[in-house]
């Protein structure tokens, strides 16, 4: 299977984000889940997760990413009716085909307990979701490395993360879809971890702890990231379905008989 990430764009009003959560969640979930897609998650930037501050909002006069949904394929080629299902709802998007690393998860961590809530609820606290950009004349190897090998594990001890999520981007699936190297997902245990920055950097009311680790992180973060290009929209998230395959039956014979 493979992992599709659709970003759509508007104005960021939270008034507006209600029925966009509205409508991806009554409307665009269950036509994916009908093409068959699984793993379906609906991410969107509405009046709960509008009371927490974006990190790092967008420059004036561009408009926010303010949902991604994400769905998994048995083929990307072979999506026939995903494209369109996401562009019913009205608003700019794109698509791209991505590899998923779930780096943390709930209840793997000290932040979060492990899922209890059912799917198509939304998921506690808050989550921010950021497009990321590989700096120009980095190399793909040496980006990767930083990235994964220096940036997750740091930014994990430096934060109050309860779920992280690293999406790699392949290609684009959709025509004109912008330049993006990277979606990251990650939720945080409450509105006030992201709004109150002695919480965002794990600090614990420490002025001069909370200066080191923001230090630390940007020192990092720069050598990975383009801080020019990169985009955050707080979120709220919705787990609509499970990713797991349909199980198969076979015949003696050996074929499929499903």
């Amino acid at each position: 299977m493979e992992k599709l990430i659709y970003l759509l764009w508007g104005d960021g009003s939270p008034e507006r984000g209600d029925a966009i959560r509205e409508y991806l969640l009554q409307e665009t979930a269950p036509r994916l889940q009908r093409l068959g897609g699984r793993g379906i998650t609906v991410n969107v930037h509405d009046s709960d997760a509008a009371k927490a501050p974006s990190p790092v909002p967008v420059p004036g006069g561009e408009d926010p990413h303010v949902a991604e949904v994400s769905v998994w394929v048995a083929s990307y080629d072979r999506r026939a009716g995903t494209d369109e299902a996401v562009g019913a709802a009205g608003l700019p998007s794109a698509g791209y085909l991505v590899t998923e690393s779930v780096y943390d998860d709930y209840g793997t961590t000290q932040h979060s307990g492990a899922r209890d809530w059912p799917d198509g609820t939304r998921s506690p606290g808050v989550l921010t979701v950021s497009l990321v950009h590989r700096p120009a004349g980095l190399d793909y190897r040496t980006w990767i490395q930083r990235w994964h090998e220096t940036q997750s594990p740091l930014s994990g001890a430096l934060q109050p993360r309860c779920r992280y999520v690293r999406n790699e981007v392949i290609r684009p699936i959709t025509a004109g879809a912008p330049e993006i190297d990277g979606i990251v997902e990650e939720a945080w245990p409450s509105i006030a971890h992201v709004a109150d920055p002695m919480l965002f950097f794990n600090a614990g009311g420490d002025r001069s702890r909370l200066t080191a680790n923001i230090n630390s992180m940007l020192e990092s973060v720069t050598a990975c990231l383009d801080l020019t290009r990169l985009r955050n929209s707080t979120m709220s998230e919705y787990m609509v379905s499970s990713a797991e395959p349909a199980p198969l039956s076979w015949d003696i014979t050996g074929g499929r008989d499903d």
